[in-house]
């Protein structure tokens, strides 16, 4: 097996616990998973959801998403600046594109890579980490083949 190969098979096993893990959010309309991972080790994990004290209510009466509302990947990585890590060089997985506003934060973060699992409608946070050289990869575990985006 290639390198190539190997770093395929750890994207999609990374990419699979993402969602696991996206079944912690209490949100109906979505539920998003993500996990911060360095030297083949989990430093970080989010889903989203409201912060912590809030009730774990996402939607309002007309469903829609509340505005305080985490995204997971926001919620990864501002639990990595509570703990002893750090995310320089570190791989995202995350279940959905991150927006434009998660895409600040993982610049900001020092993340390289990020791989995701299913296309946002909008794409600017994708363009964005494009524009920072950070390596962007949407690989869906239901599909046979990955597409490099």
């Amino acid at each position: 097996m290639t390198q190539e190969e190997k770093q395929r098979e750890l994207d999609l096993r990374y990419l699979r616990m993402a969602r696991i893990w996206a079944e912690n959010s209490y949100c109906k309309r979505r539920q998003v998973g993500a996990l911060v991972v360095k030297d083949k080790t989990i430093i970080s994990d989010g889903y989203n959801g409201t912060p912590s004290g809030f009730e774990n209510i996402c939607e309002d009466s007309n469903n829609i998403t509340k505005p305080y509302v985490l995204h997971a990947e926001a919620n990864a990585i501002t639990k990595l600046a509570r703990s002893s890590n750090n995310s320089d060089g570190s791989t995202l997985y995350v279940t959905a594109s991150p927006c434009i506003e998660c895409a600040k934060l993982i610049i900001q973060a020092g993340i390289r890579r990020v791989v995701y699992g299913e296309l946002y409608r909008l794409e600017d946070g994708i363009d964005l980490l494009r524009k920072a050289n950070i390596e962007v990869l949407y690989l869906n575990p239901d599909d046979d083949e990955p597409e490099k985006v």
